[in-house]
Order: C-alpha cells, then sequence, then structure tokens
C-alpha cells in the first residue's frame, strides 16, 4: 500500500485523485491533504480518508477546521500557513505527492516532493513554467520520479517509449498539445471585450477551477503547457506545436521521424492521467467511461488563430527567451486574470496587462529559486500597477 499526500486537495485535480484511490482502497492510503480556505470540504475529506495530517494555509479557516476535527473525534494533526505545505510535502510515510495547487503557490511543496526523492504527480505546471531546470535538476539527483498530470503531457508521457530518455534516440521529431479552444472558440473576436467571468469559466468539456478555465479561455494555458512540455521531454519550443481540436478526445500526439504519428485518447476526466500516475507502469481502474468513437463519429482539428488567442504568443515568446521570462510571464497572467475575475478588468485587457508587464521586463539567467521569486515578485508588482493606472471597471 503506497502513501499519498495530496497538496489542494480540495480543488478539481484533488477531488478526482480521492475518487480513484476510494475505488483502488487496497493500493494506497492518504498520508496528508491540504487546501487554502475551503475547511468544509477537507473536513469532510479528513472523514472519509482520515489523513496523519491536514494543512490549511488560511489562519482562520484552520481554527475553524482544528474544531471540526475535534468534534469528529479524528487525530489528524493540523498545521497552519504556506511553510506546512513544504512538511506536507516531505512527509516520509508518502511515497507519492499529487502536487495539485494552481499557481505560483505550488511551487516551493512541489520543489520539495523532488528534493525528497518522492514520486511526483505534478498537476502544478507552474512549477514548471517558474523554475523548470532546478525542478527537473531536483528530480534527478535526488531519485524522484515526475510524471505529469495535465491530461496533455500525461498523453505524451504514454506515447513515449522513453518518456525521460534522449529524443534523439528515440527517433522524436515533434510534439503536438491539443487544446480545446474553450468557450470562445467561435464567438466574434469583437464581441470578446464584454465577456463575463461567469462566461468564461463555463468551459464546454472540462470541469476545472476558475482561474484555470480562464486561462483555458485565453489560451494562456497551452502557453505554460508549451513550456512545460519543452522541460518535461528535453524540446525545444519550435518542436511543439499547438492544435485545436473542439472535442477533447485527443489529447495530444507525438510525430516520429518515420512517419508515424502516435495519439492517446479518452474521454476528458483528469481520472484517466490521475489513475495512469498512481498505477504507473501498471494500469487501474480509474471510474471514467469506455471511449465510445462510433458515437463521436467526428474529430476535428484546425490551427489556433493569435489574433483570437493572443496569450498564446506572448507564452510562445517567453519560453523561446528563456531563462526568467516565463517566470514573469505566469506572475503577469496570475494577477490579469484574478483583476478580470474581480471585474476590474475586461477579458480582452488580459493579455495587454501580460504584454506590457514583459515589454518591460529584463530576462535574467535562472540561478536559483531566489531569482525565480525576484522575477515573480517584480511582475506581480508591474502588472498590478498597470491594472491599477488603467482605471478600468469592467
Amino acid at each position: 500500500m503506497k502513501g499519498v499526500s495530496i497538496l489542494g486537495s480540495t480543488g478539481s485535480v484533488g477531488c478526482s485523485t480521492l475518487d480513484v484511490i476510494a475505488r483502488n482502497p487496497d493500493g494506497f492510503r492518504v498520508i496528508a491533504l491540504t487546501a487554502r480556505g475551503n475547511h468544509q470540504r477537507l473536513l469532510q475529506q479528513c472523514i472519509r480518508f482520515e489523513p496523519d495530517l491536514a494543512v490549511m494555509t488560511d489562519q482562520e479557516a484552520a481554527d475553524v477546521l482544528r474544531e471540526g476535527l475535534r468534534q469528529a473525534g479524528l487525530k489528524t494533526t493540523l498545521l497552519a500557513g504556506a511553510d506546512a505545505l513544504v512538511e506536507a510535502a516531505r512527509l516520509p510515510q508518502a511515497d507519492f505527492v499529487m502536487a495539485a495547487i494552481v499557481g505560483a503557490a505550488g511551487l516551493l511543496p512541489t520543489l520539495a516532493a523532488a528534493q525528497s526523492g518522492k514520486r511526483v504527480l505534478l498537476a502544478n505546471k507552474e512549477s514548471l513554467v517558474l523554475a523548470g531546470h532546478l525542478l527537473m535538476e531536483a528530480v534527478a539527483n535526488n531519485g524522484a520520479t515526475l510524471i505529469p498530470i495535465d491530461s496533455e503531457h500525461n498523453a505524451i508521457f504514454q506515447c513515449l517509449p522513453d518518456p525521460g530518455g534522449r529524443r534523439s534516440k528515440q527517433g522524436v521529431r515533434k510534439l503536438w498539445l491539443t487544446a480545446s479552444g474553450g468557450p470562445f472558440l467561435n464567438t466574434p473576436v469583437c464581441e470578446l471585450e464584454n465577456v463575463t467571468p461567469e462566461q468564461a469559466c463555463a468551459h464546454p468539456n472540462w470541469d476545472m477551477g476558475d482561474k484555470i478555465s480562464v486561462d483555458s479561455a485565453t489560451m494562456m494555458n497551452k502557453g505554460l503547457e508549451l513550456i512545460e512540455a519543452s522541460h518535461l521531454f528535453a524540446m525545444p519550443p519550435d518542436d511543439i506545436e499547438i492544435l485545436i481540436h473542439p472535442q477533447s478526445i485527443v489529447h495530444s500526439l507525438v510525430e516520429y521521424r518515420d512517419g508515424s504519428v502516435l495519439a492517446q485518447l479518452g474521454n476528458p476526466d483528469m481520472r484517466t492521467p490521475i489513475a495512469h500516475a498512481l498505477a504507473w507502469p501498471e494500469r487501474m481502474e480509474s471510474g471514467v467511461k469506455s471511449l465510445d468513437l462510433v458515437a463521436i463519429a467526428k474529430l476535428e482539428f484546425e490551427a489556433p488563430d493569435t489574433d483570437r488567442f493572443p496569450c498564446l504568443a506572448l507564452a510562445r515568446a517567453a519560453a523561446e527567451r528563456g531563462g526568467t521570462a516565463p517566470a514573469a510571464l505566469n506572475a503577469a497572467n496570475e494577477i490579469a486574470v484574478q483583476a478580470f475575475l474581480e471585474r476590474r478588468l475586461p477579458y480582452t485587457e488580459i493579455a495587454a496587462v501580460i504584454g506590457n508587464t514583459m515589454e518591460c521586463h529584463s530576462v535574467g539567467v535562472v540561478e536559483s529559486l531566489e531569482t525565480v521569486i525576484e522575477a515573480d515578485q517584480w511582475a506581480r508588482e508591474k502588472a498590478e500597477r498597470t491594472v491599477d493606472e488603467a482605471g478600468i471597471t469592467a
């Protein structure tokens, strides 16, 4: 039985992970659960799975959870604050760590899990975007295993004969990341200015949190995934292409030099990559329905329109610049998306805030974690000023 710590257990990926574990109770035991502020859901998860440790990063929410754990008679230890996330990632009884915290907040605990030699199930793409070189180095130096959970990267992982091997030995020519196109794929560009947060968060295929849903709508998520794939599979950005596929059935593809193209297909359900990563190199039950290609009947593909999705071009440019550029890109995006969700910024200005920040960023070499943190902080402050100076009430 393998011990599992789930960082970000109350989010969509965390809940899906617990669903898969519940279907395979003889294989896994939940060691730690963490959340930011959803104490109600975390309490119910603790009652159901009885972890050794619970972490709530919001202090007020932690106080409420502490009373709930006491009333439930649970022996679960409760810790509060962001520093406790690192402790949850390092617990010796946890063999696997699901890194599902959204945003830059997931970097330090994910890095701690890699440094502790865990099997890291990576759903936090920002860790590789901000500090890809440092994270991959930690994995290699500490005997850790890194398996991507994003459906696209997990698909590529499944299509490669040796995911950690050298591309030249495997004959890989190109990687193709698929994208649904989000809720505004066919919306006239002139109408995007009036998009509301509710509309942006209504993804047609996937059930995700608000921030990731907005990233999907702008296709910044695909730009971040391009950077992530470059680190995961040692591929230059020029050899990674984006392909819009509205049905979200083909999750990604690997093109080989001999003309072969291998793809991973499945229903759009995060339990598939989660079950794959937990059981790898074996397979196990995920609860996902079998794929009915006859019922689907038709699979569509098209190239992305950068006029409609300017964030994609910004991300590719950051990937090509390298260094601290991806960290600045991610930070500016987090600020802009939050401002949009708070109705302080129109949807169409998200890319403008990011672009302005990137134009002012002096790219540095990522020599340490401190370098990444400095670039992240600078970009957040710059993006916040850009939002404030715009003086927009959406």
